[in-house]
């Protein structure tokens, strides 16, 4: 997660118009994120339409990707790894014949081929690709060696080589083919990385290929079909804040308990509180506590108690 807070605010320069006051402001905006702005700019975007002071996305989404960003605002920061450990869908675009450096038409070309897969082909080797797979990351990506992201040290033209890893991927198909392209629809779990299911796809059909176009659709428990664009979040103070989600948002696929006032007085404390009535549950490894239509915490039932890990000041 990247999470910005308010720094020390810089000098002002003479005769421009004053900034507008920071303020604390809660819930998840939704982004439908073009191509060509990097997820770190896209966090300022929505920084700067309410004024917020703290803000954090819920995972990188590469500059020439488009669609959906969850940005976490105030204490919705406080919920981003339920909506990052989410499954996540894509709809991506590989282009047969070429192998780039970093999987992606960013990146230089490093291989060729003449070859072009048929349909038929690819379909048959989709079943390689779904369930749990072992999968080696790109070299341009964030992942961490000796401390040093893999994409910085590729960069520098350093040699990177990363391990494989198990990831899921739920379903992989083909939804368009037109010999040169096909584009594909993917659902999948943390940490898969769509490069690489283009590069391994064009090495196994001994084609080569690399992404041409990648599209988020959904994350967690958000889908593009609910996200806001850049224009509408610029347009108005109103437009901004039709777009802003409550925190609870993001839970929505763990279990909700609804307590009453003594016991969210004793979680806001950080102490467990025992759940009561015939239908509270004994044991469970995720949920979150609400009062009275507000997010107290987010915690587990441990022995038919509330734990509670974060607790929310809303």
């Amino acid at each position: 997660m990247t999470v910005e807070s308010n720094p020390e605010a810089a000098p002002q320069r003479e005769g421009a118009p004053p900034r507008p006051k920071k303020r604390d402001v809660h819930g998840w905006v939704v982004l439908d994120k073009p191509v060509g702005m990097t997820s770190t700019h896209a966090v300022s975007v929505v920084k700067r339409a309410f004024a917020a002071r703290k803000a954090g996305h819920a995972g990188t989404l590469d500059p020439l990707a488009s669609g959906l960003l969850p940005i976490a605002l105030g204490e919705a920061t406080k919920t981003v790894p339920f909506v990052m450990d989410g499954r996540k869908a894509y709809q991506f675009t590989v282009a047969w014949g070429t192998q780039t450096n970093t999987d992606d038409t960013e990146g230089s070309v490093i291989a060729t081929s003449d070859k072009r897969p048929d349909e038929a082909a690819i379909r048959a080797l989709l079943p390689r690709f779904t369930g749990t797979i072992l999968q080696t990351p790109p070299k341009f990506s964030a992942i961490k060696i000796a401390g040093e992201r893999a994409y910085d040290l590729a960069r520098d033209g350093e040699e990177v080589e990363l391990e494989a890893r198990p990831v899921e991927i739920d379903s992989l198909v083909i939804v368009s083919h037109d010999g040169a392209t096909t584009t594909f629809e993917a659902e999948c779990g943390k940490g898969t990385y769509v490069r690489a299911i283009a590069r391994d796809l064009g090495l196994a059909l001994g084609c080569l290929g690399h992404v041409a176009h990648l599209r988020r659709t959904r994350v967690g428990p958000f889908a593009v079909a609910e996200a806001a664009s850049v224009e509408a979040l610029r347009e108005s103070p109103e437009s901004a804040a039709a777009a802003l989600q409550p925190v609870k948002a993001a839970l929505t696929l763990i279990p909700e308990i609804v307590i009453h006032r003594d016991a969210a007085a004793r979680i806001k404390r950080g102490q467990s509180a025992l759940l009561r009535g015939a239908g509270a549950p004994i044991e469970l490894q995720a949920a979150y506590a609400t009062c009275a239509g507000t997010l107290v915490a987010t915690g587990s039932v441990e022995n038919g108690e509330f734990v509670p890990h974060r607790v929310f000041n809303l």
